[in-house]
């Protein structure tokens, strides 16, 4: 492994446990009454995922402040229980109906769909909560959750791209419908994660707007990358089960343009990405070397 591989690995690991510190705090311990729910809920949270949207939101406040924010932590903490909210509920029967996920059941199957439902509710409504009370001026925390409220909802936000990706099974792919869904239902959350760090370390709107850039083709290039990896990895490697856009003929980059092009597609993105934050010089660097790290994962 080389010395930028181990840093950006070391980076990560420091950012995703200060964020598990923080999550750790935030949510209710697994005997609050109603004990099942909490149990649920902490049961996808500290499944073992790799915390790149607090990732990602910590390194963009560095590249505006200098250093990681004190406090942003809690931040990354809601933006993971937003993520987990929308995995909870995207592996349920009547979606993607999966039971294994970041390599362990997944909530519906270790506690019954009615629990996975609420679970996923009580998480979303707990990151809002979390995000209210943000240590950052009051300005920057309305705009923070009018950004993340934006960008996980119906237009052009991640409940609007699951819609479309259930739309859009059993037929034939198209560039537009597969980059719209792209865009939506992952893209959103990891552009909103970033621009969102930035606000929280006191970005202009120009600074927003450069932010805004890099994470519109980052997420873009993070989710191509997931299509291919859900090609060509099993299921021990991806902790969740492989071959499923395939199976249910799901609408993906590859089934478009095929995982050849696919890679070249994200390594494009990422450079175009990595562009954006030139002005930033080496305060971006730790920024950088995670988006470089999203598209060389093989999980």
């Amino acid at each position: 492994m080389n010395a930028m591989a181990q840093d950006v690995k070391s980076l990560i690991r420091e950012d995703a446990e200060l964020t598990d510190r923080a999550l750790e705090t935030l949510l209710p311990s697994a005997d609050t009454v109603p004990a099942s729910i909490h149990a649920a809920m902490r049961h996808s949270v500290f499944a073992g995922g790799k915390r790149l949207r607090p990732v990602l939101a910590m390194q963009a406040g560095a590249t505006i402040a200098g250093a990681v924010p004190p406090g942003i932590e809690r931040l990354g903490a809601a933006l993971e229980m937003l993520h987990t909210y929308s995995l909870i509920h995207d592996d349920l029967p009547a979606l993607d109906n999966d039971d294994l996920r970041r390599g362990r059941p997944t909530c519906h199957v270790a506690f019954g769909e009615a629990i996975a439902i609420l679970a996923g509710d009580a998480l979303q409504t707990r990151a809002f909560e979390v995000l209210a009370g943000l240590d950052c001026p009051a300005a920057a925390t309305v705009q923070i959750i009018g950004l993340i409220a934006n960008a996980v909802g119906t237009v052009e936000g991640m409940i609007g791209g699951q819609v479309l990706d259930l739309e859009s099974e059993h037929k034939k792919p198209t560039p537009e419908i597969v980059q719209a869904i792209h865009r939506a239902k992952t893209g959103a959350l990891i552009r909103v994660s970033v621009v969102a760090g930035g606000v929280y370390a006191g970005a202009t709107a120009e600074d927003a707007a450069r932010l805004d850039l890099f994470g519109r083709k980052e997420g873009l290039a993070f989710q191509i990358v997931d299509d291919v990896l859900d090609m060509t990895k099993d299921s021990a490697q991806l902790g969740k089960t492989a071959g499923k856009d395939q199976a249910t003929e799901k609408a993906t980059w590859p089934a478009v343009y095929g995982i050849e092009q696919s890679l070249r597609d994200a390594a494009d993105l990422v450079k175009e990405a990595l562009a954006a934050l030139e002005p930033y010089g080496s305060r971006a660097e730790g920024l950088k070397s995670v988006a470089r790290y999203l598209v060389e994962r093989q999980n």
